[in-house]
């Protein structure tokens, strides 16, 4: 698995993030390096990353690193990803996570068909975004993060209203990270995957690597349908 070229891409891009040369450990192992800018996570917070059965964690600090230095022998990867895990051996006063990572290749995507829904191409910044984000609440909006793409929006309508919209922001190593929304009432229609669907066809059309996010059972199932593999997990520490 670990000469995947999804996987290897997608090593590549957190081990840029991570802000201080490091690798994944070999198979079953977690690689800790002190990185006060990392990026895999809010700043002073410890990032964790599995991919592939491997895994690296950043922390902010030497005092971090002595907190965490008996962690990879306490846990395995698979537990490292899990937070009630993760609370029985750290000291934890906030977690964001854990979210699953996935990736789709030009080959193994799955393009969704319209049918009779049309999908406009808008600039990111258009009005009709920010009244969807209005319509789905802090929450989805804040998770969705439609407001950070760099893409052009793939709006859905409705009586002149957008009711989905998909985009992406580019990050480091060519990739294009998805951001999808869709307005209550109209969820369960599949136009998450409609849209979402454009967004990553024009995401491979730049050459880029499509990453996929997520965390509720419902987002994932729309990148399984849209051929992405879920390769691994992103979990980020508060120490107490």
């Amino acid at each position: 698995m670990a000469s995947d070229p999804l996987l290897v891409r997608a090593r590549g891009l957190w081990e840029e993030l991570a802000g201080v040369p490091v690798s994944f450990a070999p198979a079953g192992g977690v690689n800790v390096v002190v990185s006060p800018k990392s990026a895999l996570c809010p700043p002073g917070w410890l990032g964790a990353v599995a991919l592939g059965g491997s895994a690296l964690m950043t922390v902010p600090s030497e005092r971090a690193a002595l907190i965490v230095s008996d962690t990879p022998a306490r846990l395995s990867v698979e537990a490292l990803m899990d937070g009630e895990s993760v609370r029985e051996v750290l000291p934890v006063a906030r977690m964001l996570g854990p979210a699953t990572l996935a990736y789709v290749s030009a080959e193994g995507f799955r393009r969704a068909g319209t049918g009779a829904v049309a999908v406009a191409q808008l600039p990111a910044d258009h009005p009709d975004l920010r009244r969807l984000e209005e319509t789905a609440g802090q929450q989805d909006a804040g998770e969705a993060a439609l407001d950070e793409i760099t893409s052009p929006a793939f709006v859905v309508h409705e009586q002149g209203r957008a009711i989905a919209a998909a985009g992406y922001r580019t990050w480091p190593s060519r990739t294009a990270h998805l951001c999808v929304l869709t307005a209550p009432r109209a969820r369960g229609r599949g136009l998450a995957r409609v849209a979402g669907s454009a967004a990553v066809s024009h995401a491979l059309g730049a050459g880029l690597l499509p990453q996929w996010r997520a965390r509720p059972l419902a987002s994932r199932r729309v990148a399984a349908a849209l051929g992405f593999a879920e390769l691994g997990s992103q979990l980020s520490l508060e120490l107490a």
